[in-house]
């Protein structure tokens, strides 16, 4: 008898043979909801919801509208109080003691309509006569002051999430009630007033991009056979909406990409709408379209990527300016102020701005180049740091302890002093199966306890469908930047924000608004979670030439005394041969050793668990194995 130590190293590995990978390391070559560890694969924290409700009825549980996009924590220093921002396709909230408040900047407000709803007796469908409103198919309104209609209550009329509208024409639309009216009738009050949020001409609304513009594009019938379609239609859009949300003290500063920049006054009260920077008193040159805004650190100027020209609404995708410094609402240069402005060389695009630690780092969609803060009179240097490195995904990049990560388009990037492409044991197996006409909607995710860096992408196993037109990530790959190790699995997440010293747990939100607090527990908000790895096929002598056979597993683990941990031996004969698979077995707290029967030249090793209340970490198993005959 001979004990062998299985030794496996950190990480997966997907882009060479099980064979090579178990023969080159040992390495594991799959994985699911399993971390890294001080190099030992160990299950991540468990999540549970956290509800939020409605700021009208607040005992009636809720959710936000549209997809989550971005989402930002922060404590007020004027009450104390916790906050998140969160930023839909469709929608801006802002979260307050497990209370949602609809922020969402209004367009316009037509007031004290005279009777402008129409009822159908038994249809959902009300009809909303407002002359030249202005909306797109898609947009949102807010009724108030409506009286019932047609057995439609004034509380379901003047809900506080309103409504997305039909469009009919340039004086009506329709909305859809969420109970059918009793009776065809007129009416909803001589005083009801329509909010109407930003919509599609602010670039909201927009869910998925379009790939490309001409023969194809938009949906069907939209125009006549052979008709190329217009870059302006309502139904394209190059970009889907992103949301960047930066902190000015205890102040919100968001901006939808392609739009404008808002302002959110902490100090208003939650009922406050955010409201256009230019429109603040003093404001001067406020660029009115936008890509992406940071803050810089620690001068505090308010940059601004992709925007339009000072005193134009002619968009540059490769201009930056910023504001004078500690005042986001001047960006008009004088021989007295530090704003300004500089055009990037490099690329199509700015992608991405990040802030860290010495530096700002503005990624385009072909370079990256470093801001810094030099002071007057040119406030900020620009250097071209490296080519052939461009960003992807506006909301792909992290900072983390003045390194930046991001995801490119077939790779990922680290700048920490100088750019490297960050070595990647699963880059092929991950950009293979990503879907890249939605590769900007990876969303990156910081766990800095765990030195991770995590990005969520939409696969090619979450296909296009009837019942899924707009595919949101269902996978994610981590990169452990201690151990330099990445591990791969399958989880639907959009918004993801690290934890804080106020907020001692990381939190994200689903494509469905539903927003969870991570490692937390064991369990997937109460439902088993299925956690695996696997190892790649390890050879059992160093020349491969003799079969053994596999009698005994001694486990070496740390699990909580309800812990069921699955062990499976699979064998063969040759690399290409049929895998033989032995088990599973059931491994506890005090399980010593396991019996089994498994024949082959090279072996792999897979551990599982499919329980609530299951948590482990594995150490050095070891095996027994003996020469053996060919039968």
């Amino acid at each position: 008898m001979s004990y062998r130590l299985l030794k496996l190293n950190s990480g997966i590995v997907k882009d060479i043979t099980e064979y090579s990978a178990g023969k080159n390391g040992p390495f594991y070559v799959d994985s699911n909801l399993v971390r890294f560890r001080n190099g030992y694969p160990t299950k991540i924290g468990g999540w549970e919801q956290q509800i939020y409700y409605n700021n009208v009825d607040t005992s009636t549980e809720t959710l936000a509208q549209g997809k989550p996009k971005k989402a930002l924590f922060w404590r007020s220093d004027t009450d104390g109080s916790d906050r998140i921002a969160l930023g839909t396709h469709n929608h801006l909230y802002i979260i307050l003691n497990g209370v949602l408040y609809d922020i969402t900047p209004l367009r316009k407000t037509s007031t004290n309509l005279s009777n402008p709803l129409v009822t159908v007796q038994d249809s959902t469908t009300i009809t909303v006569t407002d002359s030249s409103h202005g909306a797109k198919n898609g947009d949102f309104i807010v009724i108030q002051q409506a009286t019932a209609v047609g057995g439609i209550s004034a509380d379901t009329l003047n809900r506080a999430e309103g409504y997305a509208i039909t469009f009919i024409d340039s004086n009506s639309y329709s909305i859809q009630s969420p109970t059918q009216a009793t009776s065809g009738a007129t009416g909803g009050g001589t005083g009801l007033d329509v909010e109407y949020l930003i919509g599609r001409d602010a670039q909201m609304n927009i869910e998925s991009a379009d790939t490309a513009t001409g023969w194809g594009v938009g949906t069907w019938g939209l125009s006549t056979w052979g008709t190329a379609r217009d870059v302006d239609s309502d139904t394209i859009s190059l970009e889907a909406t992103q949301w960047s949300l930066q902190l000015w003290g205890e102040d919100l500063l968001a901006s939808n990409r392609n739009g404008q920049i808002y302002y959110w006054d902490t100090s208003a009260g939650e009922t406050n709408r955010a409201s256009l920077v230019s429109a603040l008193g003093g404001a001067s040159g406020v660029p009115t379209k936008n890509r992406t805004i940071a803050i810089s650190f620690p001068d505090r100027h308010l940059i601004v990527g992709g925007t339009t020209l000072l005193g134009t609404t002619n968009l540059d995708p490769m201009l930056v300016r910023f504001s004078d410094q500690e005042d986001f609402t001047n960006f008009t240069p004088t021989s007295t102020n530090t704003s300004g402005d500089q055009r990037l060389e490099v690329g199509n695009k700015i992608v991405s701005i990040v802030p860290s630690k010495n530096e700002t780092i503005i990624n385009t969609d072909e370079a990256c180049y470093g801001m810094t803060f030099v002071g007057p009179p040119f406030t900020f240097s620009f250097r071209l740091l490296a080519v052939n490195c461009g960003a992807v995904a506006k909301n792909g990049s992290a900072s983390v302890d003045g390194s930046v990560y991001w995801i490119g388009k077939s790779n990922f990037f680290v700048y920490n002093g100088t750019v490297q492409e960050l070595p990647c044991t699963v880059q092929y197996y991950v950009f293979d199966r990503m879907q890249i006409r939605y590769i900007d909607k990876t969303y990156v995710g910081q766990n800095k306890k765990f030195n991770e860096i995590t990005w969520f992408y939409v696969s090619t196993d979450n296909e296009v469908s009837g019942t899924n037109p707009e595919p949101e990530p269902d996978s994610y790959v981590t990169f452990n930047y201690a151990d330099a190790a990445w591990s791969i699995g399958t989880l639907q997440r959009n918004a993801w924000s690290d934890a804080t010293n106020v907020r001692q747990v990381p939190f994200a939100l689903d494509k469905d608004g539903k927003l969870y607090n991570h490692e937390t527990g064991t369990s997937d908000d109460g439902s088993a979670m299925s956690a695996f790895i696997e190892s790649g096929d390890v050879e059992l002598d160093s020349t491969g030439e003799n079969l053994f056979m596999v009698d005994k597993i001694i486990p070496d683990a740390i699990m909580t005394t309800d812990t069921s941990l699955s062990v499976q031996i699979k064998t063969r004969k040759y690399p290409n041969a049929t895998e033989v698979t032995k088990g599973s077995f059931t491994v506890t707290s005090t399980t010593d050793k396991v019996s089994t029967r498994a024949k082959g030249r090279q072996m792999a090793i897979r551990f599982s668990s499919s329980g609530t209340n299951d948590e482990w970490s594995l150490g050095d198993f070891r095996i027994n194995a003996r020469k053996d005959g060919m039968r």
